[in-house]
């Protein structure tokens, strides 16, 4: 039986696979994309009437959205879940004041609220909404530097 150390290694050195994109359908291309330029994702605006979109973040982590069309388009058979969508993404807000301002900017324009900002018991300010597709998303900060 090989050692843990060893049984690591070879896991690793099959691994071929590494996480590299997060795929949300969108049942409103502009919208949703509209929301996430609120939360600082660089998407041209050309993208809004195109019916895949992506945006890549600073550590290279990217977000892809379909129209619902484009997705039956190989899928014929999706349909929408009725309990809605089992992740969720989170954004890191440079300060709590800012997790703040930047929940409060997203409800007023039409975000769907789900738990108002908050001092959480581990140490961070946080505020948890939904996107215009129902995908939870958190903004968090550190309560202290």
């Amino acid at each position: 039986m090989p050692s843990r150390s060893a049984s690591k290694r070879l896991y690793h050195a099959a691994m071929t696979a590494r996480f590299d994109a997060i795929g949300i359908v969108a049942a409103d291309m502009a919208r949703s994309l509209a929301f996430y330029r609120r939360l600082g994702l660089d998407i041209p605006a050309e993208a809004d009437a195109e019916a895949h979109a992506e945006a890549t973040g600073p550590g290279g982590l990217r977000i892809m959205w379909d129209t619902e069309e484009t997705v039956r388009s190989f899928d014929p058979g999706w349909e929408r879940s009725s309990g809605g969508p089992a992740i969720s993404l989170a954004f890191l807000c440079d300060s709590p004041s800012d997790v703040d301002r930047l929940y409060a900017e997203l409800v007023a324009a039409g975000a769907a609220a789900h738990r108002e900002p908050w001092d959480a018991f581990w140490g961070q300010r946080y505020a948890q909404l939904r996107d215009p597709d129902g995908v939870h998303v958190d903004l968090y900060a550190p309560l202290s530097t």
